[in-house]
């Protein structure tokens, strides 16, 4: 399995696809409809524009080989690449159509789609197992009509989330479509409301909802259910967006920038939690699936004996009994390091894969904090982490480590994924503070760190924090309210650095040196304060020759946590967490 969903960078043009395409797919599935077979047939790619052979664009799933352009697919082959061969059950296959604008022409156009496509509406849905786990699976098809929203397609949509939520299976729908179909007028306009009220019932109920978003996604599809997914995938290059692009150049005729509205655009501006090629399309969606599965029992660890416990080497017992003690200002000084290991380094011991979720939903992507699922030992943990990056230009792409509002709002959408999925949560700290920048501000900064300590202190699965480097004041507490709190030997936890303190209570921030040893900011301080449960070993200090060492040791004891919360209510977690910081 890969341990991350896979973007690219490529630009593709809005206009992607073609008639062209469409033609090659439409003789892919009926081949009676060619006049004579050829032996080495070609298609022009709707792309890179090359004549290429069909049968290696079908064979790589209907993708260029020249420039890895993406051909649109037919619901049939759609329903191939994921389900499970033969296991597809077609659901509400005589749902009656009808014109209830008694529009001109109407029943014409629907006869002439039939006739086409071969399908009774745009949207097929029915139940299939994707690897043996079952599944809802609906697949738009653009060539009915682009796959508008009219009733019909309104009413499978949410007849069949209505029967998932009964049955309590998954729903992954791969959504395409041109927007709302004019010639139902106000009708096709509810749609909308009815089948994202199916999908808050349906996400009531604890069950998962995943949309694919596939070239093009627009108007009244995109504002309702495709994009309202527990997680939301994207094809490369994918045309998604509310007003398509002829419509903003009709309506205030303003031309697009170049790789507007594209998967890889929504991705940046976090709003799809990856980019999925198709070749890893099953294997996502059933990772999805087994990682989503709620038990809601109370069991929030079920390991099996360690077979590999932690064992301290010689060598690294030699070097932690050498080590010299270390003063407060000295140990400020090294975790701003650039060398000490991130919580990337750790995570590659501590788990067994990590797949990463981009976005907030609601305005970008903050590379500062990123945010997923990891494995432990066979069990989905959602991870929550502050980034400082190794190098200058990933420092400057994370911002060195400081959040901004987008990347505490990623952080929260994960964590109140993770409730409603029961799955632990374990965040690891290290930024020096919340980034305190114009955009920062402009965007709520200080109403998203205090959302984030409103939510996490009622969250109803166990949450357990750790710093492992910097602790810098609210920025650092936004991701730290867990019903444990556990430090690194040498890292540092404080109100804010001790130059602003020096700069504040002194009026010189010269005196950081003198500051850091009365603020009581280390893990020795903090344990004896109560602050933290625990103090992680780093056996001489924190570094490329002790990260594995560190990140086993951690492995170890975030096992014994959680293996501690078993038998605990979500409401009894939450409990103890409120009073954790009551006592305060």
């Amino acid at each position: 399995m890969e341990k991350r969903w896979q973007s690219i960078t490529r630009r593709f043009p809005s206009n992607l696809h073609n008639k062209t395409e469409e033609h090659l797919l439409e003789k892919e599935e009926n081949p009676s409809t060619e006049a004579a077979p050829v032996e080495n047939p070609t298609v022009k790619c709707p792309k890179c524009g090359k004549l290429v052979n069909k049968k290696r664009v079908v064979k790589r799933k209907y993708i260029c080989y020249e420039c890895e352009g993406y051909f649109r697919v037919k619901t049939n082959n759609r329903i191939r690449m994921v389900a499970d061969p033969g296991s597809f059950e077609e659901w509400f296959t005589d749902m009656p159509v009808s014109n209830p604008l008694d529009y001109k022409g109407y029943e014409e156009k629907l006869a002439a789609a039939r006739e086409k496509t071969g399908l009774n509406e745009a949207f097929t849905v029915g139940k299939c197992t994707v690897f043996g786990e079952p599944i809802v699976l609906g697949v738009c098809d653009s060539r009915f009509m682009m796959a508008s929203m009219g009733h019909a397609l309104g009413e499978k949509v949410t007849a069949a989330i209505e029967r998932a939520t009964e049955e309590k299976l998954p729903v992954f729908l791969f959504c395409c479509s041109g927007g709302a179909r004019m010639q139902e007028g106000i009708i096709s306009l509810m749609q909308m409301a009815k089948t994202s009220a199916a999908i808050k019932r349906h996400g009531e109920a604890g069950l998962l909802y995943s949309t694919i978003l596939t070239d093009p996604t627009t108007g009244g599809v995109t504002a309702s259910f495709a994009m309202l997914g527990d997680v939301i995938m994207a094809e490369p290059g994918a045309l998604i967006g509310f007003a398509g692009p002829r419509v903003i150049k009709q309506t205030i005729g303003q031309d697009l920038p170049e790789g507007f509205q594209t998967a890889e655009f929504l991705l940046e501006h976090g709003f799809v939690d990856g980019i999925v090629e198709r070749k890893n399309l099953k294997k996502t969606i059933y990772f999805l699936i087994k990682t989503h599965q709620s038990t809601g029992d109370g069991s929030w660890a079920d390991f099996k004996e360690d077979q590999n416990p932690f064992m301290l080497d010689e060598v690294l017992k030699e070097q932690a009994m050498k080590a010299p003690l270390r003063s407060a200002w000295e140990k400020v000084k090294a975790v701003r390091q650039v060398e000490r290991p991130s919580a990337l380094d750790y995570m590659n011991h501590i788990f067994d894969s990590f797949v990463e979720a981009h976005g907030d939903r609601l305005f970008a992507d903050d590379p500062a904090i990123i945010g997923g699922i990891g494995m432990l030992d066979g069990q989905p943990v959602t991870v929550i982490a502050d980034i400082k990056g190794k190098t200058m230009k990933e420092c400057q792409m994370r911002n060195f480590g400081m959040p901004k509002p987008e990347g505490y709002r990623k952080a929260l959408r994960l964590m109140k994924q993770a409730e409603k999925f029961g799955r632990p949560i374990v965040s690891f700290v290290n930024t020096s503070g919340a980034f305190c920048g114009i955009e920062a501000e402009e965007r709520g900064q200080g109403e998203a760190i205090a959302r984030n300590l409103l939510e996490m202190s009622d969250l109803k699965v166990p949450v357990l924090c750790i710093l492992i480097g910097e602790g810098g004041s609210g920025g650092a507490l936004a991701t730290a309210v867990g019903n444990e709190v556990w430090m690194l030997e040498n890292a540092t936890y404080s109100i804010l650095s001790p130059e602003g303190f020096a700069s504040i209570l002194w009026k010189d921030s010269a005196r950081a040196k003198e500051a850091s040893e009365v603020m009581n900011i280390t893990a020795a301080d903090l344990k004896r304060l109560g602050v933290i449960e625990e103090i992680i070993p780093e056996f001489g200090g924190a570094g490329e020759k002790t990260e594995e060492a560190i990140g086993r040791y951690m492995k170890e004891r975030i096992r014994i946590f959680l293996m501690k919360q078993n038998g605990k209510s979500g409401e009894q977690l939450a409990k103890e967490r409120y009073e954790r910081f009551r006592a305060f």
